[in-house]
């Protein structure tokens, strides 16, 4: 080879030397921490990381390959909320995601410069996580549960599947302003459908089982169960204390329809973790939460569990029947 025809060679190959090399460089990898309202071995856990991890993957991030992920499980635990904040945050994450109220006011509490994104925080700005839903303006944005005003249209359902009610027992955690803002909206409504509303804390499986049998022990009671972690935690109790004591029950969450409980109205949660997957890319990929606006829920869902009907002696109507997504047999 002529050194001229050598030299032409070796300029070529060198101007393609740093394209290989960064052809063969790894992808970045990003840090995302998740802190989760839900025990470790809850099967709503496992449903809603699935769904939040398929929507990651969908936008390439791929845990392993470009995405750590580090989980922690509060089980409701107050005390857990905060030492799983301080631990996310201490290990220098790029974002993280929250799941309920409780879990977005730890970590705010333990920084307010990583970058937050909620999957179903109810009242965000009443809790003051964001200025505004449409210009959050913190290192926090997401998506919210519902307004209060659904807590209305649990005790509408409840009255219209069970005509002959009379009292109600809200179960809703009287620590948070999630769980009385509920109640707030349900006693400022329940006089126009002639109902009497009691109050029972959610605060421990005591003070469930205590509450329920005591307005148990008064005919035509039914309950609403609030949304809460801890109504999440406990649902086997409480679905099973109002099978016991016979108690037509509303539910803010599908999974408690689908293990006995009569009736559920509310928002798809799984969905709402892959939406939030869309806003941990977009905030990856450089927007600032304080831009993203708050999103509500596109759709509410009803769902019947008519075996447990059948239990109570309850005929379900069937314009009730028509308008449920889905039926439990």
């Amino acid at each position: 080879m002529k050194r001229r025809e050598f030299i032409a060679l070796l300029g070529g190959a060198a101007a393609t030397w740093p394209l290989a090399a960064r052809a063969q460089q790894p992808e970045r990898m990003r840090r995302i921490g998740v802190l989760l309202s839900t025990a470790a071995d809850d099967p709503e856990s496992s449903a809603r990381t699935a769904s939040f991890l398929q929507g990651l993957q969908q936008l390439g991030w791929i845990e392993g390959r470009n995405l750590r992920i580090d989980i922690r499980w509060a089980a409701g635990d107050a005390e857990l909320y905060r030492k799983y904040a301080a631990e996310l945050v201490a290990l220098a994450p790029d974002i993280i995601l929250a799941s309920s109220s409780p879990t977005v006011a730890a970590l705010q509490a333990a920084t307010r410069t990583v970058p937050i994104v909620f999957a179903h925080a109810v009242d965000p700005v009443g809790a003051g996580f964001v200025d505004s839903l449409a210009r959050p303006g913190g290192n926090a944005t997401g998506f919210v549960l519902f307004e209060y005003g659904i807590s209305a249209k649990w005790l509408e359902l409840l009255k219209e599947i069970a005509p002959a009610l009379k009292r109600v027992a809200v179960l809703r955690d009287p620590t948070t302003a999630a769980g009385m803002g509920q109640f707030g909206a349900i006693q400022s409504v329940a006089p126009s459908f002639g109902m009497e509303v009691n109050p029972v804390s959610l605060r421990d499986p005591g003070e469930i089982e205590r509450g329920v049998t005591a307005f148990a022990a008064s005919p035509n009671g039914g309950l609403i169960i609030t949304a809460a972690p801890l109504g999440t935690l406990y649902r086997e109790l409480i679905i099973a204390l109002a099978a016991r004591h016979k108690l037509p029950a509303i539910y803010s969450s599908r999974f408690f329809a689908a293990d006995g409980g009569l009736v559920y109205y509310g928002p798809d949660l799984t969905d709402q973790y892959r939406r939030a997957a869309g806003y941990i890319d977009r905030i990856l990929k450089g927007e600032k939460p304080a831009n993203l606006a708050v999103q509500a829920p596109t759709k509410y869902e009803m769902a019947i569990n008519l075996k447990t009907a059948k239990t109570l002696g309850i005929e379900v109507p069937s314009t009730l029947l028509a308008r449920a997504d889905e039926v439990f047999e």
